[in-house]
């Protein structure tokens, strides 16, 4: 585990703030979800990704599709069409 150097205290409701140099880098954004684990003495935070995330661009919409050739494989439409393209860039 890498130490950040980064220190926060504990508020009166248990709420922590997550510098925003961290969650820059690690993709997290106003609004999003956060899933929180226990291993051992420590807290993990990771941010939380639904099992219809789009494969290709990560995209978690309700147009989101699970193939039916790849079990667990969701695309969105964005994503569909992106790997369309390139399938069909590979068969040239």
């Amino acid at each position: 585990m890498k130490s950040t150097g980064i220190v926060r205290k504990v508020d009166q409701l248990g709420r922590i703030v997550t510098p925003i140099e961290l969650r820059r880098a690690l993709g997290v954004s106003v609004g999003d979800a956060m899933e929180i684990f226990v291993e051992d003495d420590r807290i993990i935070l990771r941010k939380y990704q639904t099992e219809k995330a789009c494969a290709i661009t990560g995209e978690i919409l309700n147009e989101n599709f699970e193939s039916t050739y790849a079990k667990g494989l969701h695309l969105s439409p964005k994503g569909a069409a992106l790997l369309l393209e390139e399938l069909q860039n590979f068969k040239k």
